[in-house]
């Protein structure tokens, strides 16, 4: 099934999300806003805020997503094309910009802080910029027609980059940065997606093997270490589980493929 095409005007989205939300990254209104957005999300329970940031976290991701390698590989090499992008986009914001997190600006004692607390390389959020990355791949990758249908992609990424203000480790305009730079990475991804040969799509070619290969690493990872937050140890094994039984299912597939391969000879 060929790449969904994304209309132009779509493109422009990121950056006007980024333009608009200039005052913000531009810290105009804080740390007011932090400090108020901090205090509405209080009275949730942290474990709420915690789960959300995890879909930020790549091993987790992998977790999450790991039943498409059976179900529809397509779309678990669309957020992966997808992945190169948004280490980027990371990677040099938070190297070329000197931003204290709140934490370091904002009398502790008058926020809630979740997990460690956090000082330095605040610029942009990139568990933000992962949700969306992966969100907006996805998304993408879907047949244009039924698309709406999964919206709550959306939905969830943004959680996640609330959770990130709600724990005390991101400004909002990190938040927005983040946001931005993940449409664009994941709408990137299903560029370059659109050019992969979709023998990769098979379970029996060895590139889909290394994607399992990485989703069964992602399941040691979850199993042996907190992944942003202790209180996430619980999901952890949970997706340690899903992860056992999509790559059982994948194995199954791919004796199957084999077999069905050899009976034809």
């Amino acid at each position: 099934m060929p790449v969904s095409s994304i209309p132009l005007r779509l493109w422009l989205l990121p950056v006007l999300l980024f333009v608009l939300g200039a005052p913000l990254w531009l810290h105009r209104f804080e740390p007011a806003m932090f400090v108020a957005i901090n205090h509405l999300c209080a009275p949730v329970a942290a474990t709420v805020w915690t789960g959300l940031s995890l879909l930020g976290n790549a091993w987790a991701v992998l977790g999450v997503t790991a039943p498409l390698l059976v179900l529809a590989p397509r779309l678990m090499w669309a957020w992966l094309c997808a992945a190169p992008f948004a280490v980027v986009f990371a990677r040099v914001g938070k190297g070329l910009i000197e931003s204290p997190r709140p934490a370091a600006l904002v009398d502790n004692d008058q926020i809630r802080i979740v997990g460690e607390t956090l000082h330095n390389v605040s610029m942009p959020s990139g568990h933000t910029l992962t949700a969306f990355a992966v969100a907006s791949a996805i998304y993408f990758s879907l047949p244009q027609q039924g698309r709406k249908r999964y919206l709550w992609l959306f939905v969830l990424a943004a959680g996640t980059g609330l959770s990130r203000i709600a724990v005390g480790a991101h400004w909002p305009g990190d938040v927005v940065v983040g946001l931005s730079l993940g449409l664009l990475a994941g709408m990137l991804g299903t560029r370059l997606l659109a050019r992969m040969d979709t023998k990769h799509l098979q379970p029996t070619a060895w590139s889909l093997r290394l994607v399992a290969l990485l989703v069964a690493v992602s399941a040691y990872f979850l199993a042996t270490e907190a992944q942003d937050f202790d209180e996430n140890q619980p999901l952890q094994y949970a997706l340690v589980l899903v992860v056992l039984a999509s790559l059982w299912r994948f194995v199954q597939q791919n004796r199957a493929a084999q077999t069905s391969s050899l009976s034809n000879r």
